[in-house]
């Protein structure tokens, strides 16, 4: 038993124990077993984009089996995605590797209302696929937030009841500025937000300086955002002061330099670690591999 997990795992001493087994399977599984540092790979993309904004920068990923291969092969310590591709692969892999399974889903062809994802599988599905754990999308900042909120009650407490912990995306959309959405201030408070819902680990974006509400401005005069690492920080210090797994997503396709600084970073604010999609599948084979070698380094020597 690694004593970093088991510390980890202390600040959800009031779970269900088969809810702590599937946290301490995840941390435990995989290159970064036992650190208490995640690196999850999730492909919801194709659903959220459409396949070829997602897969034709390399085809391989149209196979839905290509995906937990290679999450197997750079040694992830899960894969994540919507009810199709897991139930395509869930035989090979269930009780190999930990999958989690996207429960809700939205695309782009319905245009532009109130962002609200629609329930699209269930825990029922994730038991039934042999998951370690149930991913759930809110945006606060939506006029249909709550409508959300209530879906992932009832969702948390019946994932709970089974033994299933649950991941929250907690993605900032809605009535905020486009800059707003990845504001310091937003992004502390949507984490925030998903811990108080009850959420096992929490999923944001790496945060900027930028603030958006004015009511918060007074508040961040006395805190320090201005490099990532700072701003890393004080995510993780929202997320019951560290008592929270929170990890980072990769954000949109971007050069390998501008992924790695940003993973130094979240590692030396204190992440828990990186969901790394379309920044790892969409490169060649080696390259992906190479970049989550890279990306487990750095999670290695935190």
């Amino acid at each position: 038993m690694s004593d970093k997990v088991e510390q980890i795992l202390a600040n959800y001493a009031g779970e269900t124990p088969g809810v702590i087994g599937n946290l301490r399977r995840m941390l435990n599984h995989g290159r970064l077993g036992g650190t208490g540092k995640l690196v999850i790979l999730p492909v919801d993309q194709g659903f959220e984009h459409g396949p070829a904004r997602t897969f034709a920068p390399n085809p391989a990923g149209y196979d839905p089996a290509y995906h937990p291969k290679l999450a197997v092969e750079s040694r992830c310590s899960a894969y994540a995605a919507p009810l199709g591709f897991l139930e395509a692969i869930a035989h090979r892999y269930a009780g190999d590797l930990p999958l989690v399974l996207k429960v809700n889903n939205s695309d782009t062809l319905g245009g532009s209302g109130a962002p609200c994802s629609a329930l699209t599988s269930s825990v029922e599905d994730a038991l039934r696929l042999g998951c370690a754990a149930i991913g759930f999308t809110i945006y606060p900042g939506s006029e249909l937030r709550n409508e959300m909120y209530k879906q992932i009650r009832d969702l948390i407490r019946d994932a709970r009841s089974v033994g299933l912990p649950t991941i929250i995306w907690s993605y900032a959309r809605g009535n905020l500025s486009k800059e707003g959405e990845t504001g310091i201030d937003v992004i502390a408070y949507a984490a925030q937000i998903a811990c108080q819902l009850g959420a096992h680990i929490v999923k944001v974006k790496p945060p900027t300086e930028f603030i958006e509400q004015d009511a918060a401005r007074k508040a961040y005069e006395n805190i320090p955002v201005s490099t990532l690492t700072d701003r890393i920080r004080h995510v993780v210090q929202s997320c019951f002061n560290g008592k929270r797994i929170v990890i980072f997503s990769g954000g949109a396709s971007k050069g390998t330099e501008a992924v790695l600084d940003d993973i130094r970073a979240i590692a030396a604010g204190g992440g828990f670690g990186s969901i790394v999609g379309r920044n790892a599948f969409q490169r060649s084979h080696a390259d992906s591999l190479k970049l989550l070698d890279d990306i487990m380094a750095i999670y290695e020597k935190a």
